[in-house]
């Protein structure tokens, strides 16, 4: 249903690496590229992340409450986007590692949590069998 998500920026060229690396490591590239706009993701795909500068030309400000999760394939992809946010400017807000207790299942959410340079939140999450 989810297209894609856009996060505002106040420097998109500045920014873009941070994406660049985190989308290279989840086997994507850029979709859309324009002065004022990037998307990240596979037309055809699953949902895409965007950054955009403001079209009313204000500041961006970071969404209270607002996150982009993204859904990687095993917990060592998850170490690795962390890994690869934190060299590319990000911020920790949380380590990789399980969160919560198993489900009925025997399934667990294994997540990280990170900022990007302009403070959008952003998760890397899987679920694990065990």
């Amino acid at each position: 249903m989810i297209g894609y998500v856009t996060l505002g920026t106040n420097d998109l060229e500045g920014n873009a690496p941070f994406y660049d690396a985190l989308a290279k490591e989840m086997g994507v590239g850029r979709m859309m590229d324009f002065d004022t706009f990037i998307a990240w993701g596979e037309w055809g795909g699953g949902a895409g992340v965007a950054l955009t500068k403001p079209y009313d030309g204000n500041t961006a400000t970071v969404g209270n409450g607002t996150m982009v999760a993204l859904e990687a394939k095993d917990p060592d992809q998850v170490k690795r986007l962390y890994d690869i946010a934190m060299a590319n400017g990000g911020s920790d807000e949380g380590a990789p590692g399980p969160r919560g207790e198993p489900d009925e299942n025997g399934n667990t959410f294994y997540a990280t949590y990170f900022r990007d340079r302009d403070g959008n939140k952003l998760n890397a999450f899987c679920m694990v069998q065990g």
